[in-house]
């Protein structure tokens, strides 16, 4: 199954990288990653999609990755989702799949009228007000390696350290994809720092108020996907989704963390497309 690199440029003025695959005729997927993270997150989601027949565009967002960091400091829910549209272009139909930050995101499009070709909604352990102590937990995180990595086995250790599920299963050489080498000879996490500046944050996640506002125009099939040690969605965050977006099914992975696709990539894709296949998403 062969994946193209593809550019788009945002009216803005950034560029955007993506990968895409599959039948160019067929439904999308669109993949939305989570903070701090990049593409390569979505690796084995996006094979096992194209390999279930859909058109599947996994994009960097802006700030992340290959894509271009913005020079204004414009982290907002509302440029992602304007970088979303630009991306989707005029494909139909489209199921929005966004972990963390890509699932705010793909919330906030979809009620906002950014996404209006989207009939599916997939969000991956990500409510519309995440638990304060994994919040911290990320933040303490992400601010805690700005001087960069020795080497990769340094890097490794932060994350194994993060999350300790991952000790033993962790590629090195794919976790090279969310580093760079700087001129100093130090290895940087791939994101612009300016994110953690903004306020409200791109992540730790802080956009409670305008999920809020959107969620009255949430209509179409939505899934969270949840992760059974997550520490980011709790009973009673789940329970605030449900309510507010009634006809939301929840999913959840036991053995997974808050990277649910990472942590259980094939229980994760396992009921995101059997979800899929229910709601008939892409058929006639």
């Amino acid at each position: 199954m062969d994946m193209t690199r593809r550019e788009y440029h945002t009216r803005d003025g950034l560029t955007l990288v993506a990968d895409v695959g599959g039948p160019v005729d067929a439904a999308t997927i669109m993949l939305l990653h989570g903070g701090g993270q990049t593409r390569h997150s979505w690796s084995g989601a996006m094979r096992r999609m194209m390999g279930e027949g859909y058109h599947v565009i996994n994009f960097d967002a802006r700030g992340h990755g290959d894509s271009d960091w913005a020079d204004s400091g414009d982290y907002s829910l509302k440029a992602r989702g304007a970088d979303l549209q630009t991306v989707i272009g005029d494909r139909r139909p489209v199921a929005l799949v966004g972990a963390s930050m890509g699932g705010m995101t793909s919330f906030y499009a979809a009620g906002m009228g950014q996404a209006p070709q989207a009939t599916a909604l997939i969000l991956v352990d990500i409510v519309l007000r995440p638990a304060a102590a994994g919040v911290q937990k990320i933040q303490a995180f992400m601010m805690a390696h700005d001087r960069g990595f020795a080497d990769i086995e340094e890097a490794l250790a932060a994350v194994v350290g993060y999350n300790p599920e991952r000790k033993g299963r962790r590629d090195p050489s794919g976790l090279m994809k969310n580093l760079r080498l700087r001129a100093d000879g130090r290895l940087y996490w791939h994101w612009d720092p300016r994110m953690m500046a903004a306020r409200p944050s791109a992540e730790p996640p802080a956009w409670t108020e305008d999920l809020l506002a959107a969620s009255s125009h949430i209509h179409i099939p939505t899934l969270l996907v949840r992760g059974g040690k997550s520490d980011i969605v709790d009973d009673e965050g789940v329970a605030e989704l449900v309510r507010l977006v009634p006809q939301t099914e929840v999913h959840c992975v036991p053995e997974a963390g808050h990277m649910v696709a990472g942590d259980r990539n094939d229980a994760f894709n396992d009921g995101v497309l059997d979800f899929l296949h229910r709601i008939r998403f892409g058929q006639a």
